[in-house]
């Protein structure tokens, strides 16, 4: 299992907690998400080299917009950053072909976040997560947000989204296994595809564009679900870069934000574990944030 964090190295040292080649979602089974404007993508400017000078801008996770200034995404993406990093949030469709372009104009990683936050492709943001992230198997405590509410911009002033319904306390544990299984699930988030074998062993290739992909309930745990991603039966999945991304479910004809994609396989085929929002843990970190149902 790993968490599908895009894993950040430079120097040969992991920046964030995943350690595998750097890694949308799955290609089988999977579309563009030009709708779910609500989703978006964390990007950092951050110092690889330890010079005081900030060497990279990139997208790195996922995440969901609650409300109009608060961003929803995995603890383990906002822990374990180098000093003076510096967080944004991206609800543009494709982040990566604007930093491609940036790049073709030969800015600097800097540069660029300036001009993404000018251009309107991006606005910095304030980290926070769970104080009791990494937690245990029973409950890992693996959720965070970006919160805008000091700045003087936040994603509403640039963008137009209809903030993700977040579950009612224990709605999960309430509608039971038959119930999440009869129900439409489907993951969203920037990440990369599935694993490619290639001669330098596996890679996995895109990201950094918003994609959907259907996914099917599996099991319910006390803070987790797990949903099949398994391509013959019609699903699509998560990977690397999916850290902090929604999972919907349709209850009622409404969809609900019922989890954040955590973990799973490690060649991206099969499972995505995810991280329940309506557990009292989720629901005390959150509260402070945003107005809960």
């Amino acid at each position: 299992m790993r968490t599908k964090l895009l894993a950040v190295l430079a120097t040969g040292v992991a920046v964030c907690a995943a350690t595998l080649p750097a890694a949308a979602i799955n290609s089988y089974n999977a579309s563009p998400a030009p709708e779910r404007t609500e989703v978006g993508a964390f990007m950092a400017l951050w110092d690889t080299t330890d010079d005081g000078v900030p060497d990279r801008f990139d997208w790195v996770c996922s995440g969901t917009m609650i409300d109009r200034d608060t961003y929803l995404t995995a603890a383990h993406c906002t822990d374990d950053w180098p000093v003076g990093t510096r967080f944004y949030v991206s609800l543009e469709q494709d982040v990566q072909a604007l930093l491609d372009q940036a790049a073709a104009q030969g800015l600097t990683p800097a540069q660029t976040a300036a001009a993404f936050v000018q251009a309107g492709h991006a606005v910095e943001g304030d980290p926070h997560q769970d104080p009791a992230f990494p937690g245990n198997s029973a409950d890992s405590h693996d959720i965070g947000v970006i919160d805008f509410a000091t700045r003087q911009t936040d994603p509403a002033d640039v963008w137009s989204f209809t903030p993700a319904t977040l579950p009612t306390a224990g709605q999960l544990d309430q509608l039971g296994s038959r119930a999440l299984d009869a129900a439409s699930w489907l993951v969203v988030g920037y990440g990369t595809q599935e694993a490619v074998r290639g001669p330098g062993g596996h890679t996995h290739p895109g990201g950094g564009v918003r994609m959907k992909a259907p996914v099917d309930f599996n099991a319910l745990n006390k803070t987790w679900v797990r949903l099949a991603m398994t391509a013959p039966q019609g699903n699509g999945g998560a990977c690397y870069g999916d850290s902090g991304g929604p999972n919907f479910v349709t209850l009622g004809g409404k969809r609900v934000l019922a989890a954040t994609t955590i973990t799973g396989d490690s060649p991206c085929y099969a499972t995505n574990v995810v991280y329940r929002v309506d557990t009292p843990s989720a629901r005390n970190f959150l509260a402070p944030y945003v107005a809960l149902p």
